[in-house]
């Protein structure tokens, strides 16, 4: 460490310092500066983005519980538009249209739309209930299983080895449907899905 021996010497120093490294000093200033105020628009044009996306989704799916044929249109445009989050719950609430409407085929594709177009995990989870409970209605019953082979999310347990059974009992599997309601009921279901799962298993033995 530098010893100075008086006030005169320490200002010296500092001049020196300042003049020998004062462009290092007002460029790193700079880029501290600019970096701040990128960070801060980024921020606010992220923000923005949210919102006018929120409102999109919004508007998109607003019409459709009135069952106007534009409003279909509109959500399936922004659905295919939007690979995000918005994207995915827009095909969701399409597919519960096509439900309604009976044409399970086009609820499903949706379903798989919207399984492409988000990375969350819970999402996710939600769909592929959704899909496989579409899949067994269409007595795709391997197709099922391996749908909720997909479903991580502990949550989802009960639901689905309810699910689970109802494939493999439409596939003659009488035990493995027997094991996976067994199954559901002890993975913490709500006592009105334990009750129901009972039901189908008092329901194998007569």
């Amino acid at each position: 460490m530098e010893i100075y021996e008086n006030e005169n010497d320490q200002v010296d120093a500092i001049k020196r310092f300042f003049a020998e490294n004062g462009k290092a000093l007002a460029v790193g200033v700079v880029l501290g500066i600019g970096a701040l105020i990128g960070w801060r628009y980024w921020t606010s044009h992220q923000a923005d983005s949210a919102r006018t996306i929120s409102q999109a989704y919004e508007n998109a799916v607003a019409g459709l519980s009135a069952g106007k044929p534009e409003s279909l249109t509109a959500a399936e445009k922004f659905a295919a538009d939007n690979k995000n989050t918005y994207g995915a719950l827009a095909s969701l609430e399409l597919a519960q249209q096509y439900v309604e409407k009976g044409e399970l085929d086009k609820a499903a594709a949706q379903l798989q739309q919207g399984l492409a177009a988000t990375k969350d995990e819970n999402l996710k989870s939600m769909i592929n209930v959704r899909l496989a409970r579409i899949q067994v209605q269409q007595k795709q019953h391997d197709a099922a299983l391996k749908t909720l082979d997909a479903v991580k999310a502990e949550s989802w347990s009960a639901i689905v080895a309810d699910l689970r059974g109802e494939a493999l009992l439409s596939k003659g599997d009488k035990q493995g449907a027997r094991t996976a309601w067994e199954n559901g009921i002890k993975n913490n279901a709500s006592p009105a899905l334990s009750e129901m799962m009972q039901m189908k298993i008092n329901n194998l033995s007569i």
